[in-house]
């Protein structure tokens, strides 16, 4: 493939995106398969082991969508950059991006490790949960450094048009820590047993496993890693533009961790089978995402590089077809989760105070799953088209006005039931509000090449900055 070529900006928009979505579904079934064969693994080591790996599911959320912002933000760039067909300037905001995930994750890696006590108290784990919750984030943060450049050079990948070699380089990972993560837990092949420890560790080696090999994808595939020294200027302007899709997207991305911890302590009220029942549940439910987030990983670069060449019309395509199948799939993906619940949670735990809760959950949060995606592809359309501050919108709406109000509001009903009705109604109001807006933002694109659209102004001037970014 030549460096500098588009790939996105070709062939008809549905066959394009069902067969990058296809080649990227390897990369989505490692992502489940990591939680998937954590869960199961730990599940065979009892309820407290199960719980705390429940409590440490919101804090590696936060830090994960923290780095996957910042992919985010230098991926969106490059992507349009690499779509009006300026590679050198790419490969500046790649090592820039380089960089600054370099010291993010040594920085944030080394709070973690001393604040480990004061947040997971705070998340409602105690005693010997606390304890194993500890000793399993301790070990992790450690790959925190090869994770968050892992990640981004996977982002890159797929940004630059090689989503099989992603994709591939992904469920490598998740196969080696499949192999090591019995090893390491149950002590196989004269190794001691770590019990959840060991399962930390196993995620550390297979994730830097597959950084070294993404990172040098990067380089000798693409040439989007540059060694030349890059003048001030340039690596400020670089860094710039990195921030500003970087800073919105992390946001946005923090959004759901954060959620997703209130939620956790709201489930903590009625006991550990209930948060190992949410933990569990909540892993089988990314299993409906698996090809719809292979779609939308290559959604953003796809919309991204249309919009750097100027191709509009392609990226209304892109939208209809994004949301109807988003809609389609999910819909379908619900109604298999009820009727599979229970054989599902008796796989996942001997207990059945466990395995009641976790059946309700399977049959009630499914079938707002279309919400959640709909309303991410909205944030994905808004990036891609060079309003990158509009996702932080749509998800602090999405978790501070819908998600934690209704999931309280659940609670104060006395049953964990509630909570999941107040998360299932919550997605189905975001994923309709980001359909429409998104839709109007599209529409309004201009004819392909043209300049690049100027958003109308509110006569609100309290409003007007809003407004403009997302109409």
């Amino acid at each position: 493939m030549s460096k500098n070529k588009a790939v996105y900006t070709h062939g008809p928009i549905g066959r394009t995106m069902l067969k990058n979505g296809l080649a990227m579904l390897a990369g989505t079934i490692a992502i489940c398969g990591y939680n998937i064969v954590d869960t199961y693994f730990v599940g065979q080591l009892g309820t407290i082991p199960l719980a705390a790996m429940g409590f440490t599911f919101p804090v590696i959320m936060l830090l994960g969508c923290i780095f996957h912002g910042i992919a985010n933000g230098v991926m969106a760039p490059t992507a349009q950059l690499l779509g009006n067909n300026k590679h050198s300037n790419a490969a500046r905001v790649v090592t820039s991006g380089f960089l600054i995930t370099m010291v993010f994750s040594i920085a944030l890696a080394s709070v973690g490790i001393l604040c480990n006590d004061y947040v997971f108290i705070k998340l409602g784990a105690a005693g010997e949960t606390l304890e194993q919750v500890k000793g399993y984030m301790n070990i992790w943060y450690i790959g925190c450094f090869t994770a968050s450049l892992g990640g981004l050079a996977n982002s890159l990948l797929v940004g630059a048009g090689s989503p099989k070699v992603s994709g591939f380089m992904m469920m490598t990972g998740m196969l080696i820590n499949a192999v090591l993560d019995p090893i390491f837990i149950f002590g196989w092949c004269g190794i001691a047993p770590m019990g959840i420890k060991g399962a930390a560790l196993a995620t550390v080696i297979s994730q830097f496993i597959s950084a070294a090999v993404n990172i040098c994808f990067v380089y000798f595939k693409h040439r989007l890693i540059t060694f030349e020294i890059i003048p001030w200027r340039v690596m400020k302007t670089a860094a710039w533009q990195i921030t500003r899709y970087a800073i919105p997207n992390s946001i946005s991305m923090m959004m759901m961790p954060i959620g997703s911890a209130l939620v956790v302590k709201m489930t903590s009220f009625f006991g550990d089978a209930a948060v190992a029942a949410s933990a569990a549940a909540g892993r089988l439910e990314v299993v409906a995402f698996l090809f719809p987030m292979a779609l939308g990983i290559t959604l953003m670069p796809t919309v991204g590089q249309n919009f750097g060449a100027k191709l509009y019309s392609r990226i209304r395509e892109c939208h209809r077809f994004a949301m109807g199948f988003a809609f389609i799939f999910l819909l379908l993906m619900g109604l298999l989760f009820y009727i599979l619940a229970p054989w599902a949670a008796t796989k996942f735990s001997p207990e059945p105070e466990v395995q009641k809760i976790m059946i309700q959950a399977l049959r009630i949060i499914p079938w707002g799953l279309w919400g959640v995606e709909i309303h991410r592809f909205s944030g994905f359309f808004y990036t891609g088209c060079d309003r990158p501050v509009v996702t932080a919108y749509l998800n602090i709406y999405r978790i501070f006005v819908l998600m934690v109000p209704l999931a309280y509001l659940g609670c104060k009903t006395g049953c964990v039931e509630g909570i999941f009705a107040g998360r299932f109604a919550a997605d189905v109001i975001a994923g309709a509000t980001g359909f429409i807006i998104s839709r109007i933002m599209v529409r309004r694109l201009p004819k392909d090449g043209a300049p690049k659209p100027v958003p109308k102004k509110s006569k609100n001037k309290y409003l007007s900055y809003i407004w403009e970014d997302i109409f």
